[in-house]
């Protein structure tokens, strides 16, 4: 059986959203939440989030502990690529549970908790910044990649910080790093009132978001302890706004769950960063490799637009717009997704072999 087929029978996908809002009334809850319930399993045949390796810790530049797992491929002539995935703000390694599934022991492959994320330690707000991420991922090729070609996979903020360290280091992209995959993201312009206040006016801008949110920041036990009581809501909030059409039950739970337990303080802490974000005129040194941009064309956070923007600054780069995707599209177009890794590893693994 060959690496397509074998991912494409495990098939999926899992990442980014952030802290979204309540949505409807108390009724209305209610009956998108049965709705939600009744929903058909998956079928999955590996519980979500349960996919484990030997944990390792990567010190970051200021100190900050990140948590780092690498499966090691088993099977014979395996690629000679390590791929590393960054997932997205409010979410953890966990999210790429099904790109996990799909190619453990095929692929030498590397997943980390963000700062402040998961089960990496936390960051001060200083160093909150999508520029510190990719110091952070720097770190993380570092010390668990230091050699041979590389694959960066980025959802959400973890397309972000991709292109935070093409800014950073262009040097990287055409020697260590062989292929890029982007998804659901952007490189600036991002609309941060969309990702805390989705159903807002349009007249609340970003900028008072961002004030709001550092207000509540300093009462952040209250905040979560609030966000603990209306899990209800919050569930019927995600189902609306990080899916674009119907989709099991549990890959809103799974989901929901990790947005749930990163705190208040953490998510006020990257606004800024993410409201200030402008790094469209620095990806355009991923055109040195293959690099492929997937987007939902119902993605209410980092909405399609960023994606065909990507996708205009990046020669030969290819752009995959999923219908009737939301911002989760590694779960909910799963197949899709992983498809288009397979073709972009086959890709980077012949540029590699051009080296």
């Amino acid at each position: 059986m060959s690496v397509r087929q074998r991912v494409l029978r495990t098939a999926g996908a899992a990442l980014g959203v952030a802290g979204l809002a309540a949505a409807g009334g108390v009724v209305d809850v209610a009956i998108h939440r049965r709705a939600i319930a009744a929903r058909p399993k998956a079928g999955d045949k590996i519980p979500l989030g349960s996919l484990r390796s030997r944990p390792i810790t990567v010190v970051c530049s200021d100190g900050v502990p990140l948590h780092v797992e690498v499966d090691e491929p088993d099977a014979p002539g395996a690629t000679p690529l390590t791929v590393v995935f960054a997932h997205g703000y409010c979410l953890t390694l966990d999210s790429w549970h099904f790109q996990r599934a799909g190619y453990r022991g095929l692929v030498r492959t590397v997943f980390y908790d963000q700062r402040s994320h998961g089960r990496s330690g936390r960051s001060d707000a200083k160093h909150a910044t999508i520029d510190q991420l990719a110091e952070d991922l720097l770190c993380v090729l570092e010390q668990v990649a230091p050699e041979g070609p590389v694959v960066l996979v980025g959802h959400s903020m973890g397309g972000m910080t991709i292109a935070a360290l093409a800014e950073q280091h262009p040097e990287l992209f055409g020697e260590r790093i062989v292929g890029v995959a982007l998804i659901s993201t952007t490189a600036g312009g991002l609309d941060v009132g969309r990702i805390l206040m989705p159903l807002a006016p349009a007249r609340i801008g970003g900028n008072l978001v961002v004030r709001g949110a550092r207000g509540l920041s300093r009462g952040h036990r209250g905040v979560d302890a609030v966000r603990k009581m209306g899990r209800a809501v919050a569930e019927v909030a995600t189902d609306r706004f990080a899916f674009g059409d119907e989709v099991p039950s549990d890959y809103v739970r799974f989901v929901d769950e990790m947005l749930g337990a990163t705190p208040f303080e953490v998510v006020a802490q990257f606004l800024p960063s993410l409201h200030s974000l402008d790094k469209f005129d620095h990806v355009g040194v991923l055109a040195r490799v293959p690099t492929a941009i997937m987007c939902g064309t119902r993605d209410r956070l980092t909405s399609i637009g960023h994606s065909r923007k990507l996708a205009s600054r990046i020669e030969g780069a290819t752009l995959l717009e999923l219908e009737r995707t939301g911002h989760m599209a590694q779960i909910e177009r799963h197949d899709q997704v992983n498809a288009v890794l397979d073709q972009l590893l086959a890709a980077a693994t012949e540029q590699a072999g051009r080296r």
